[in-house]
Order: structure tokens, then sequence, then C-alpha cells
């Protein structure tokens, strides 16, 4: 009986020894899950994915946000703006830290952008402002800044009495009226011509195509073509090579993407603004962290949404032409093979 009863005591405790055990693992586990459930969520929206630029912002800014500590959710808007609001809805349902917006339509997002607000949830306006919101952060390159180096380039390349084209993104796009704004304050005192203005509805680049080739169809060629990126300068360039005026007309855009940096050193696109965005990408995260973390943010600018004063990030952009392409571009946004695939060094 002794030893039946030993037996059994000791099969007992090492039960609950066992049980004990696996108790502290699953308590482990539960922890791990609860420290991934306490990092910062960040909810981003794009406008699209259409514009070249826009892949290199997003994933520098998952990057950084991941060497922050934090965790991104990825919305993609296609161009649509009730998509949009559908998308920054679902970041206030699941309750994100921080919601980060590079709008599709300026005037289109303060319902929205007051529904997270009444959640207690910040806002980051990227790149692109949005009005009337009130956001708690608007972060972007001087939007006037980049109209200004344009129309400095086409001063230094086109003679007094010279015409031009503007073939602009669409002005649902509040940097689309900064830039044009800075573009003609840039040529205040030069007499320039603009023969003609047209938008191009979400940033559709094949309008570079038709107006320009509309234009040069009825008109004598234009001095310079002023785009409102260079997707739409890329198409400009394709018409004017279809009646072999490529690198006779001043093309320039916005966003120094590979295959207009391409142009410029063949000579068919004369400038291109870059706006470094990885600079971008990188300090919208920390800030977005900041935010969510119930940081005060501190900026020395403010920017007027229309109706509120909100703080602004500026960043500035930078000219890019033949010249320079090489210290600014080469091997830090593109690599050198890349720039003069078509051109002999």
């Amino acid at each position: 009986m002794s030893r039946r009863f030993h037996a059994v005591f000791w099969l007992a405790l090492i039960c609950c020894l066992l049980l004990s055990g696996c108790g502290k693992k699953e308590n482990g586990q539960e922890a791990v899950l609860q420290s991934k459930d306490e990092r910062i969520q960040i909810g981003i929206t794009f406008d699209s994915f259409v514009i070249e630029r826009w892949q290199r912002d997003r994933d520098v800014f998952v990057s950084a946000a991941q060497e922050l500590g934090a965790g991104v959710n990825i919305q993609n808007a296609n161009g649509d703006l009730k998509e949009q609001i559908a998308q920054i809805h679902y970041f206030v349902q699941k309750k994100v830290d921080v919601i980060v917006i590079v709008a599709n339509n300026s005037d289109g997002l303060t319902e929205a952008v007051d529904k997270a607000h009444r959640a207690g949830i910040p806002v980051i306006a990227y790149d692109r402002l949005i009005k009337n919101a009130n956001v708690d952060l608007y972060i972007s390159f001087d939007s006037e800044q980049v109209g200004s180096l344009m129309a400095g380039h086409m001063k230094e390349h086109l003679s007094e009495g010279s015409s031009i084209l503007q073939i602009c993104g669409p002005l649902a796009d509040n940097n689309v009226s900064c830039i044009m704004n800075g573009f003609t304050e840039g040529l205040e005192d030069y007499d320039i011509k603009v023969a003609l203005i047209e938008y191009a509805e979400g940033w559709l680049a094949e309008t570079g195509f038709t107006v320009t080739s509309s234009y040069i169809g009825a008109h004598p060629a234009p001095g310079g073509i002023m785009c409102g990126n260079d997707d739409i300068a890329g198409q400009a360039v394709r018409a004017l090579s279809e009646r072999r005026m490529a690198g006779d007309v001043c093309v320039v855009g916005q966003d120094a993407d590979l295959a207009a940096c391409q142009r410029i050193v063949e000579g068919t696109q004369c400038m291109t603004v870059y706006k470094p965005v990885e600079k971008l990408a990188r300090r919208a995260a920390e800030l977005a962290v900041q935010l969510a973390e119930g940081i005060d943010i501190c900026t020395t600018d403010r920017m007027d949404d229309g109706i509120w004063e909100i703080p602004y990030e500026r960043l500035e952009p930078i000219a890019v032409t033949k010249e320079n392409m090489d210290q600014v571009i080469t091997g830090k946004y593109h690599e050198e093979s890349d720039i003069y695939l078509n051109v002999k060094r």
C-alpha cells in the first residue's frame, strides 16, 4: 500500500509540474502576441501607384516605419475618391494609431479626416494638402519652388517673345495650383507668352501627347512645354518626336523619373525637378510615429488649408539638367548604367 501511495503521489506531482510548465509556455506566447498587438499601427492610403515615384515613397516609408517598430497597413485607392474615403473609414474602424493620406482630391476628404479626429486618430497629409481639414501635419516639398525652378530654366533657354504650352496635372491636386503660381511668378519679369493651358485629369500622361500633337498640328512649334510631371513630359516628347522636333523644344517636368533622366542626357527633355522622396518618406514615418506616441510636432512653417493654419514640414526640390545629373542623381537616385543606357559616354 505504501509503495502504491508513493507511486501515485510522485505521478501526480510530475503531472502538476508538467501542467505548470505548459501554463507558463502559453502565458509566454500570449505575452508575445500582446507585444505585437501593442506595436504602433500606421494606416497609409495612396491615391494610386500609376506615377512611378509613389512606389518608391511606399517602400521607403514602410522600411523606415518598421525600423522604428511600427506596423504599416497600405491601401491603394486606384484614383477613386470614394474608395479612398472608404479606406480612411476602414482605418478608423481598425483603430490604427495614425493615418497618412496621399490625397486623391484636396477638397474631398474633409469629412473623412473629421471622422478620424473624432475617433482620436491624428492625420498626416502626405505630399498633397487636404483642404479645410485641420490635419495634424502636412509634409511635402515646396510646390511653388517647383514651379519657380521650371520658370527659371525656361528663362535661361528661351528668348523673350517665345510661346509655351502648359500641360498641368489636375486641379483636384492642390500642388498643381501652387506649381502654377510659382511658375507664373517666375516669369513675371520676362516676355513669354503662354499659348495654351491644359489639365491632365487623373494625371493621365497621354494628355501630354494629345495636347502637344494637336497644337503643333495647327500652329508653329512652341519654344517650350511646361509639364505637370515627367510622365506627361514623356508623352509630349513622343508627339514632338513624331514630327522630328524632339530636342528643339524646351520640355520641363518634375519627379526625376528614370525615363526623364534618360531623355535629359539624350537631349530630348530639358530638365526635371528632383524631389528626394526617400528623405520625405523617411521623415514622414518618423513624424507619424511621434504623433502616435503623443509627441507634439514642432515645425517652423505653417500652411493655410483654407480655414486653419496647420503645421507644415517643408522640403526643398532641386532642378536637374544634363549638366548636374551626375552630381544630383547618378548613383543616388538612379544608377549610371540605367541613366546612360542609350548614350555613349
